[in-house]
């Protein structure tokens, strides 16, 4: 026990060194840490990791500075955790033709020559709870300031001063279906991009699939739904990620009562050398730490990749928790009215590789590169979809939950056309303010009007109802 938290102590001193290029002084390194050691201490564990090669000093008394060694993976110990390199594009490793299309960087190739190797051939390592505890929000980055500039040019949406979520509601059908089969098809499942739009858009289950990955896929859709909707009130708080995993985990998890709940049992990771944490008041301390890191860092975009980063590294829940980190990676693009991250073309395995670095070897530039490339391509994607869309109709836009409901009403009660039409004018006398309700009435009817099986499930009405409504209408 006590040489692993002397391990632990050396490790958060590696950990600031290691994200100052220039050099960082020991007054500086006392600042930072969360609770400095006598003056003393820290000397004498500044001089183990200078004596053993973990550290280099470069000059003496006060006006030292300490900067990592600049090694590459295949010489240094199993240990140690490198410094970051400068990261010039190099391209992808060539070995997997799927990763070929992404470029990486000089340490994200790095990263990627390591996990590759047979686990036998990798350093068991356990949950570090420095790794999260260390980070500073608005002081600590993963990102630097050239690279969020450059997400932001490239996510900004023309809706002006909209309220949280008006980008995202403006072309959510197609949101809907991206984000839902490309997270799915991270995890392995079968479906491919037609079946998923027949799913979404008409409820059809594709023939010869495994319920499971339907399931899936109706489960993205679920939660995509809830973070769009309460765009305004969701946060890195315990109410929308909790909700976001009871959403996302409905019927797959063999404990019924686990979606929503902090796992109190240890997991494991296929084809990982990492070994999560174990006790239940350690996930909760560790869980409740990183919504406030997260909720406390100003950037949509750093904010978005920490949250890739330390869900899956902390697995707070029994399963699913990838899937919470890419879906919680929207939250706050999707607040600032930025274009999504759907991981359009994302290659399965690099993600999977980038992830084994993070929980490995606590290194985050892999998934670094694939979250740059990965939001540059849907910032493009969502920016043609923009274009082709036009402005959104205004009243619309403030009435589509009303919209929703009266419509999703009308069909629900199967009415004619008369009946109909009674209902809606009723419904919006008694609901939608003044100037609104002309125009709200024409839209509510002219949708009606317009509803096929192509479009109904956005009214969140099942086939049947559906099916039955048209007989009279």
């Amino acid at each position: 026990m006590q040489q692993r938290k002397r391990e632990m102590n050396l490790q958060a001193i590696e950990r600031i060194v290691r994200g100052r290029h220039e050099g960082v002084t020991m007054q500086e390194i006392a600042r930072t840490l969360e609770a400095a050691p006598p003056r003393r201490t820290l000397q004498y564990r500044l001089k183990t990791l200078v004596d053993s090669g973990r550290l280099v000093m470069e000059g003496s008394g006060r006006w030292a500075r300490y900067r990592a060694p600049t090694l590459m993976l295949s010489e240094a110990p199993d240990f140690l955790v490198l410094a970051e390199p400068e990261r010039p594009f190099v391209g992808a490793v060539p070995e997997k033709p799927e990763a070929e299309a992404q470029p990486l960087s000089g340490a994200g190739a790095e990263i990627l020559e390591y996990v590759r190797r047979p686990v036998t051939a990798r350093q068991p390592v356990g949950y570090d709870p420095e790794f999260l505890f260390s980070y500073r929000p608005n002081d600590s980055f993963y990102l630097s300031q050239d690279e969020r500039a450059q997400l932001r040019e490239a996510g900004r949406a023309s809706v002006g001063e909209q309220p949280a979520g008006t980008y995202a509601k403006r072309i959510l059908n197609r949101l809907l279906i991206d984000l839902s089969w490309n997270s799915s098809r991270l995890e392995g499942n079968t479906y491919s991009l037609l079946d998923t739009w027949r799913l979404i858009e008409a409820g059809e289950v594709a023939e010869g699939k495994e319920r499971r990955d339907a399931q899936m896929i109706l489960n993205h859709k679920s939660a995509i739904e809830f973070l769009v909707d309460a765009a305004e009130d969701i946060g890195f708080d315990r109410y929308t990620i909790l909700n976001l995993h009871a959403a996302l985990a409905e019927n797959l998890l063999p404990d019924p009562d686990a979606p929503g709940r902090l796992r109190r049992s240890g997991v494991g990771i296929h084809g990982s050398v990492f070994h999560p944490l174990e006790a239940p008041q350690l996930v909760e301390e560790c869980f409740g730490r990183l919504l406030a890191s997260a909720a406390a860092i100003e950037d949509p975009f750093e904010q978005a990749f920490f949250t890739m980063v330390h869900f899956p590294y902390l697995q707070a829940f029994d399963d699913v928790n990838k899937r919470v980190s890419r879906l919680a990676a929207n939250i706050p693009l999707i607040r600032a009215n930025l274009a999504p991250l759907s991981f359009e073309d994302v290659p399965r395995d690099l993600y999977t590789e980038a992830i084994l670095g993070v929980y490995e070897l606590r290194r985050v530039e892999l998934l670094r590169d694939v979250f740059l490339w990965a939001y540059r391509r849907s910032a493009a994607r969502y920016g043609a979809v923009r274009q082709s869309l036009g402005e959104p109709d205004p009243v619309r836009l403030r009435h589509r939950a009303a919209l929703r409901e009266v419509v999703g009403a009308v069909i629900r009660a199967r009415m004619d056309k008369a009946q109909a039409n009674a209902h809606v004018e009723l419904w919006t006398a008694q609901n939608i303010a003044g100037p609104d309700r002309g125009r709200f009435c024409e839209i509510a009817e002219r949708e009606l009007l317009s509803l096929h099986e192509g479009n109904f499930a956005r009214y969140r009405v099942r086939p049947s109802e559906f099916a039955a409504w048209q007989e009279v209408w």
